[in-house]
C-alpha cells in the first residue's frame, strides 16, 4: 500500500479517526504504520461484541450472587471489617445503616471536573454490584464545580456506602487518590477511574475466591474498552496469571487492581513523582510485597474511551511513558536486579536488558546425524556472528553414515572450542542424546541448539545469559523464524493442539501479534529446545530430559518440571534465529511413528493431567486452543 493509498484510506474515515491515523503515521513512519494498519484491519475471527454479550453476567446470575453474598454474611464465611460506629473526621457521609453494616471492599476514586454523565455512570456501576459489602470513597479535587458537588451530595444521601471528601485543592492524580485511600475502611482496596465502569459481578468474583482462600493479597481482572456512549465494547485485554517479565514489558495488569488495604497503607499509597504511571509504580510495589496474587480471567472493568483519554490517544501523555520507565527501574533496584530499561516505539511498552555478570562458560550442545552442510552453516554462524566468545561447542554425533559428515567433524575440531562426542545409542532419542552431551559439558550454562539453526542476533548468547543468570530464571528461549520470515517459535502454550503448541506460528516477522506479545519479553510455561539456554545446576537438579519422550514434547516437559521447581521460563524476543525446519516436518506417516507419537501424547496427558485440565497460567482461558494467534475462544472451543 503506497503513501497516497494510505492517505485516501484515512480520508474515508470519520474526522476523529483521521486525526488518530495521521498521529500514528507520523510516529511510526510509513512502513511500520502499514504493518500496524494491516493488523488493525484484520476481521475478528470471533467478533468481540457478541462474545462479550454471551459471557457477561446475566440478571439471573447476578441475583444468585446477591443471595449467595447474604448467605456468606450469615455464616461468617467471609471476613467483613466492621465499618459502623467509626469516623475519620473528614466530613464524609454518615456511617452505614440498615442491614449493611460491613464492608470488605473499599473502592477509591479521585474526581476532578468529571462530566456529569460519566460520573453518574461510574457510581451506578459500583451501586449495581451483586456483592453488597463495599464502600465507595470519593475524593473531589474541585468542590467549586457545583455540578459534580451536587451529584456527589445526592448519591451520598441516597446510599450511606458512598462517602465523599472535598479537597482544598487539586494536588494531582497521586495525592488525590491517596486522599481517597485514607478514607478506606475495607479489608481490600480497589482503584477505579472517575470515568470508567465496573462490571456488576466484579466484587463478587473476588469475594468468591476469598471464601475459598483467605490468604489472597492482590487481585486483578481482565478488561476492555467501551465507547463514550457505552454502545460498543471492544479491544478486550485478556491477561495471563501473574507474569513478572511481562509486567516489566508493559503494565498489563492495569485495571481492575485490588490490594489489601494493609499493604497499600504500608507502601504509602501512590507517589506523585510517578504521575502518569502512578498505577504502574504502585502495582510493582504491591506485587513485590504480596504473597498470593490472583488473576480473575473475566472482563470486569470497562475503560471508557473519549478524545482526552489515554486509552484512545496514547501520545497525549508522553510524560507517562517516561514515568513508566522509572517505575520499572524502581522495581529492578528494589529487587536487587541490574537491568537497563528502554522505551519501545509502541507507547507504553518497554525493553529490559539484563547485563551479564562475570564471564561464565556456556556449553552449546548440537545433536547431529549426517546433514554436514546444515551443521556447518549452523556452527559457522555461531563462530562468525557471536559477540560472546567464552563458549564451547559439543557436537553430539548420532549414528551418521556419510563420510563427508566425519570429514566435516575433523574440519570443525580444528577450533579448540569445538568437540565431537559420540552418543553410544543405536536409535534416535533426542532426550538421551542431550543428556549424554550434558555429562560431557563443562559450562555453568547449557545452550541446546538444533543443527538447523542460523544465528541472526550477534549478541544472542550474552542476551540469553543475562536473563538466565537471574536467580529466579531457569530457562531462556528465543524467537525463531522460518526461512520465509514467518514465526516458527515465540513461546509455547500448553493445551494448544491437545498438548502444547507454538504461539504466533506462521505470523509475519514484521508483525507483533496480540498486544505486541510476539515481540515482548515475557514468561511462558515452555519454550522450544531448538534454541534454549538453561542453568546447568537446574538441569541436573531435575535429572535432565525425560528419556521416555524420545522425540516429541521433551522440551515442554523439561520446562514444566523447571517451573514446578519455582523457576521462570523466559521468552526473549530479542534473540532471533532462523530455524530451517520444514513446515511439513514431523508428519507421522509410518505405523511406528504414529504409535510412538501417541505414546508420548499419553505420557504427557498422564504426567500433566492437572495442568492440561486447569489451563496454562501464562495464557488466558478465554483464548482459543485450536489456533496459535491469541484469538477468542468460540462456543465450540
Amino acid at each position: 500500500m503506497a503513501a497516497n493509498s494510505v492517505i485516501r484510506f484515512l480520508k474515508k474515515l470519520k474526522p476523529y479517526n483521521i486525526q488518530k491515523g495521521f498521529r500514528y503515521l507520523r510516529h511510526f513512519g510509513l512502513k511500520e504504520f502499514l504493518v500496524r494498519l494491516s493488523e488493525r484491519m484484520e476481521p475478528e475471527e470471533v467478533p468481540y461484541g457478541p462474545w462479550y454479550e454471551q459471557h457477561r453476567a446475566k440478571p439471573e446470575e447476578l441475583e444468585r450472587q446477591r443471595k449467595q453474598s447474604l448467605v456468606w454474611q450469615r455464616k461468617g464465611a467471609l471476613f467483613l471489617r466492621s465499618c459502623s460506629g467509626r469516623s475519620d473526621g473528614d466530613g464524609a457521609a454518615s456511617d452505614f445503616s440498615g442491614d449493611v453494616q460491613e464492608c470488605l471492599f473499599s473502592i477509591v476514586v479521585p474526581v476532578f471536573r468529571t462530566p456529569e454523565k460519566f460520573l453518574c455512570e461510574m457510581i451506578d456501576s459500583v451501586r449495581n454490584q451483586s456483592f453488597p459489602f463495599w464502600e465507595l470513597c470519593i475524593a473531589n479535587a474541585d468542590p467549586e464545580d457545583r455540578t459534580v458537588a451536587e451529584v456527589l451530595e445526592r448519591y451520598s444521601r441516597e446510599d450511606p456506602r458512598i462517602r465523599v471528601k472535598n479537597l482544598q485543592e487539586n494536588k494531582g492524580i497521586s495525592e488525590n487518590t491517596n486522599a481517597a485511600l485514607e478514607m478506606a475502611r475495607g479489608e481490600f482496596v480497589g482503584f477505579l477511574d472517575h470515568d470508567d465502569l465496573l462490571a456488576p459481578d466484579a466484587l463478587y468474583e473476588m469475594a468468591a475466591r476469598l471464601e475459598k482462600d483467605g490468604g489472597i493479597d492482590v487481585f486483578y481482572t481482565d478488561e476492555d474498552k467501551v465507547t463514550t456512549d457505552l454502545s460498543e465494547h471492544f479491544q478486550p485485554h485478556l491477561k495471563p496469571d501473574f507474569n513478572p517479565d511481562l509486567l516489566r514489558s508493559n503494565n498489563y495488569i492495569c485495571h481492575f487492581f485490588v490490594v489489601r488495604r494493609e499493604i497499600a497503607r504500608k507502601l504509602g499509597g501512590f507517589r506523585p513523582e510517578f504521575n502518569g504511571a502512578q498505577d504502574y509504580d504502585f502495582i510493582f510495589r504491591c506485587t513485590e510485597q504480596a504473597g498470593t496474587i490472583v488473576h480473575i480471567p473475566r472482563i470486569l472493568y470497562h475503560w471508557r474511551v473519549h478524545s482526552a483519554s489515554t486509552a484512545d490517544n496514547p501520545a497525549s501523555k508522553m510524560y507517562a511513558y517516561e514515568a513508566g520507565k522509572r517505575a520499572i527501574e524502581g522495581n529492578l533496584e528494589r529487587t536487587g536486579t541490574k537491568g537497563e530499561v528502554t522505551l519501545r516505539q509502541d507507547y507504553g511498552f518497554y525493553d529490559v536488558r539484563y547485563p551479564v555478570q562475570g564471564e561464565p562458560l556456556v556449553s552449546i550442545l548440537i545433536p547431529n546425524r549426517d546433514q554436514s552442510e546444515t551443521l556447518l552453516q549452523c556452527v559457522r554462524s555461531v563462530l562468525d556472528r557471536s559477540t560472546w566468545k567464552k563458549f564451547e561447542i559439543l557436537i553430539i554425533e548420532n549414528n551418521s553414515q556419510r563420510q563427508e559428515t566425519f570429514d566435516c567433524y575433523r574440519e570443525l575440531e580444528r577450533d579448540e572450542r569445538i568437540r565431537v562426542i559420540t552418543y553410544p545409542g543405536k536409535t534416535f532419542n533426542y532426550s538421551a542424546i542431550n543428556n549424554f552431551g550434558v555429562r560431557e559439558a563443562r559450562g555453568e550454562y547449557l545452550l541446546f541448539l538444533n543443527n538447523d539453526i542460523e544465528v541472526i542476533t550477534p549478541d544472542w548468547i550474552g542476551q540469553m545469559l543475562g536473563n538466565c543468570q537471574r536467580p529466579e530464571v531457569g530457562i531462556v528461549g528465543a524467537k525463531l523464524y522460518y526461512p520465509d520470515d514467518t514465526i516458527q517459535h515465540a513461546g509455547i502454550i500448553i493445551g494448544i493442539g491437545g498438548i502444547a503448541g507454538h504461539a504466533f506460528l506462521g505470523l509475519d516477522r514484521a508483525r507483533s501479534g496480540y498486544l505486541h506479545k510476539a515481540s515482548l519479553q515475557m514468561d511462558y510455561s515452555a519454550v522450544t529446545a531448538a534454541c534454549m539456554m538453561m542453568k546447568a545446576e537446574v538441569f541436573r537438579k531435575i535429572n535432565g530430559f525425560e528419556e521416555k519422550l524420545s522425540v516429541a514434547f521433551n522440551d515442554v516437559d523439561l520446562c514444566l518440571r523447571t517451573v514446578q521447581q519455582g523457576y521462570l521460563v523466559v521468552y526473549d524476543p530479542h534473540v532471533e534465529m532462523y530455524h530451517y525446519e520444514s513446515k511439513s516436518r514431523g508428519a507421522e506417516d509410518s505405523e511406528e511413528k504414529i504409535r510412538r507419537f501417541q505414546q508420548e501424547i499419553e505420557f504427557m496427558r498422564t504426567r500433566w493431567t492437572r495442568l492440561l485440565k486447569e489451563g496454562d497460567p501464562n495464557y488466558n482461558p478465554n483464548l482459543t486452543l485450536s489456533k496459535w494467534n491469541y484469538s477468542l475462544r468460540g462456543q465450540k472451543n
